[in-house]
């Protein structure tokens, strides 16, 4: 990990602030969903990108009953009742 040099303190609520630069550097807009990760001792956040259910590809997706699907997994699932 590189350090950015940046220092926020957490509010009374829990929250920090994620600077502007931070933001603009990393493609997060305002209401943009964000993961949150733990890593060690440390605390990661990544901008969330939906993925499949079966494989994690991040690409062609399909919502299949509340669920995403990429194009792969559903010709492989195809494949099965044949």
């Amino acid at each position: 990990m590189k350090s950015t040099g940046i220092i926020r303190k957490i509010d009374e609520l829990g929250r920090v602030v994620i600077p502007i630069e931070l933001r603009h550097k990393l493609g997060i807009d305002v209401k943009d969903p964000v993961e949150i990760y733990v890593k060690g001792t440390s605390i990661v956040l990544k901008k969330f990108e939906p993925n499949c259910v079966f494989c994690g590809n991040t690409k062609n997706l399909t919502e299949y009953k509340d669920k995403l699907i990429c194009d792969k997994c559903i010709e492989k699932l195809s494949d099965i009742n044949k």
